[in-house]
C-alpha cells in the first residue's frame, strides 16, 4: 500500500517540482516569494481553499531561507 502512495505522490510531484522546492539561491528565493504573493492574492485568508496548504508550505520554505541566508538588520 505504501508503494502505491509513493507512486501517486511521484506522479503528482513531477509537474510541481519546477516551482516548489527548497531555495538555495537568491534567485530561487525570489521566485518562491513571487509565487507566494500570487497565492496570497488567490487564496486570501480562506483556510478551506484547495491551495491554502501550498501557501503554508511556501511560507515555511521562504522563512527557512530567510533564517539561514538573510542577515538580520541591526540597529546601529
Amino acid at each position: 500500500m505504501q508503494n502505491i502512495k509513493i507512486k501517486q505522490a511521484e506522479k503528482a510531484w513531477i509537474p510541481l517540482a519546477n516551482f516548489i522546492y527548497v531555495p538555495h539561491t537568491e534567485k530561487e528565493y525570489d521566485q518562491l516569494v513571487l509565487l507566494l504573493d500570487d497565492l496570497v492574492d488567490e487564496v486570501g485568508e480562506d483556510e478551506t481553499h484547495p491551495l491554502a496548504s501550498m501557501m503554508e508550505i511556501l511560507g515555511i520554505l521562504i522563512e527557512n531561507y530567510e533564517t539561514n541566508y538573510v542577515a538580520e538588520l541591526t540597529n546601529s
